[in-house]
């Protein structure tokens, strides 16, 4: 059928759209859209951050993100806060409720994974958890971007 690297690419882009079409038909992810998602996540990780640093770590030009951290703090999801160490930049942090959000989303995704995962045994999804895991460190090693993890 391909290349081992085709036959990758293919099953990425299935597995793209079987977590979108869940999230889309199920309700899931707390009502959050994917932007959301991902960055309360990383502001939950990292703490505050600029819109020069959320910039950077996403790679993301300061315009896009003024308009997703627009509607995260309209929500209520997030807050501009001072900048601690008396910077210009005003930074943005999640609120209990965007971290309340973010939680039921993170759940109600587990909870799917869960199901899916139903017939592996424990050493499968270990090895799949580590080779997941490798892709995207080799992805963020190349894109120079790393992922903070907790």
């Amino acid at each position: 059928m391909g290349t081992p690297t085709e036959l990758i690419e293919f099953e990425l882009m299935l597995l793209g759209r079987h977590v979108h079409m869940a999230a889309r038909t199920k309700g899931t992810m707390a009502n959050l859209e994917r932007s959301a998602y991902i960055l309360l996540s990383r502001l939950l990780v990292e703490g505050p951050m600029s819109i020069g640093a959320l910039s950077e770590a996403f790679g993301l030009n300061a315009s896009t993100l003024n308009r997703q951290t627009a509607a995260l703090v309209t929500s209520g999801l997030a807050e501009r806060i001072p900048d601690a160490n008396g910077g210009m930049a005003r930074k943005f942090r999640i609120t209990a409720q965007g971290e309340r959000r973010l939680t039921e989303a993170r759940a109600e995704l587990v909870a799917g994974l869960d199901k899916t995962f139903a017939g592996w045994t424990g050493e499968d999804i270990s090895a799949f958890t580590g080779y997941l895991k490798r892709l995207n460190t080799s992805i963020e090693h190349l894109d120079g971007r790393p992922w903070p993890r907790p």
